[in-house]
């Protein structure tokens, strides 16, 4: 396709669907914000192949590759394929995102009371697996080195001292403000409610997924939480017993986004790769593009 250029109605962060069927425009008119539009999933995961190349991968020296960085890559992955599910809602609107932006929430340290932090990793439709450990690991090892905030808490600190009624009002303006896509570039990248996916590891918790709400506030379309694996004995076709790897998670989507039918073909897409985690590792040969 010929190069795009930014047009009257596009945002910073994405371009206007134009071309979408009047009822899908409709939608976000009918449910106005993303918590009257949500869609719960559920699906546990076969990972025993998929542990088996981690676990390859880690001798190889990707110290840490963990079920973390193969989701997100197989997310990523998906959205090269099917890139709807790269939408959001905004202002009543439908966008298509410029780039990927993955969302996560960190803690400092493992102690109890220990401070939480979010990231923003930005990737690219073309990247592996060692892309997503690279760049992850960059994140998180810049926020347990530096003793002082991110933006994100910078932002948060200093509208948290603000008195309630100036905070209440201060919110406000940052709705209208985001609603009309006039939010500074800065304030977007350093929130953790705009991206294009959130993702939670409740394994490292050691408690299963939970359903999380998506938020009203920016331009989050889908919410993943999984937890830590589990083992599950079954009998294979000749009555043997057989250890099989799964891995529980429960996703949270905008459905103004794409219909139930392209978020089932790149649930599909996304179970295959379980299945063949190799295709991970090497960039995909084709990278669609949304519609116009």
């Amino acid at each position: 396709m010929a190069r795009y250029k930014r047009q009257f109605g596009d945002r910073k962060e994405g371009r206007l669907l134009r071309s979408l069927p009047a009822f899908n425009r409709f939608m976000p008119y009918i449910m106005p914000v993303r918590n009257d539009a949500c869609n719960q999933y559920e699906e546990s995961f076969e990972v025993t192949d998929v542990d088996r190349r981690l676990r390859k991968l880690r001798v190889e020296g990707y110290k840490g590759i963990g079920i973390l960085h193969f989701l997100i890559a197989a997310y990523i992955r998906g959205v090269a394929m099917l890139p709807g599910i790269n939408r959001f809602v905004v202002g009543r609107r439908i966008y298509a995102r410029n780039n990927i932006e993955v969302v996560m929430t960190v803690k400092r340290t493992i102690a109890l009371g220990a401070p939480e932090t979010t990231i923003k990793v930005q990737f690219e439709p073309t990247d592996t697996i060692f892309d997503v450990y690279r760049k992850m690991n960059e994140k998180i090892d810049e926020i347990k080195a530096n003793d002082g905030n991110n933006n994100t808490e910078d932002v948060a600190e200093a509208l948290a001292r603000l008195p309630r009624f100036l905070l209440r009002f201060a919110i406000l303006i940052l709705r209208i403000m985001d609603y009309f896509g006039w939010l500074p570039e800065a304030l977007t990248d350093a929130s953790p409610f705009h991206g294009s996916m959130i993702i939670t590891d409740l394994g490292s918790l050691r408690i299963g997924p939970i359903y999380h709400h998506i938020y009203n506030f920016g331009t989050l379309p889908v919410f993943i939480a999984f937890g830590a694996k589990r083992h599950a004995y079954e009998l294979d076709r000749h009555g043997n017993m057989v250890d099989h790897k799964y891995v529980d998670c429960k996703m949270v989507m905008d459905e103004r986004t794409v219909d139930g039918h392209y978020y089932a073909q790149f649930l599909q897409a996304y179970r295959l790769m379980f299945q063949h985690p190799e295709i991970l590792e090497a960039p995909p040969t084709r990278v669609n593009e949304d519609v116009r």
